[in-house]
């Protein structure tokens, strides 16, 4: 899947999980364009985040993967989305996340918009003909 994609995948996740769960929230100036502006910026971000940090701390923790029969998969989403939370508090706008558990289900919120949009949207591959 294209980069790309997953970058405009994860800024509708989280533009939808600001909607609905109180506690998320973007920083911004109210205006329209500054609002799309910041929504890619920590798009962009998160998905470098999940790129980049995700992995080694999929590594490190394997065993609380198998013990929690994989449901430390959501605690490692939260403290993803907590990472971009802090990155983007250097900043006068980004993201906010309010604590840990808002950050859990806002984590499942995004797992699953990400997944019901990756089946929806095209990866960039051609289909193989039978």
């Amino acid at each position: 899947m294209s980069f790309l994609i997953k970058v405009l995948i994860n800024g509708i996740a989280l533009w939808l999980t600001s909607l609905w769960i109180t506690g998320v929230d973007f920083r911004t100036d109210g205006t329209t364009l500054n609002t799309v502006i910041v929504i890619a910026a920590v798009a962009l971000l998160f998905t470098i985040v999940n790129a980049i940090v995700k992995p080694l701390v999929k590594l490190v923790s394997i065993l609380f993967y198998i013990l929690t029969l994989g449901l430390f998969f959501l605690v490692v989403n939260a403290l993803m989305l907590l990472l971009t939370s802090w990155l983007t508090g250097f900043t006068d706008y980004g993201l906010t996340v309010d604590g840990f558990w808002t950050a859990v289900l806002a984590g499942l919120i995004i797992t699953i918009i990400a997944v019901i949009l990756t089946l929806v949207l095209p990866d960039g591959r051609k289909k193989e003909s039978r």
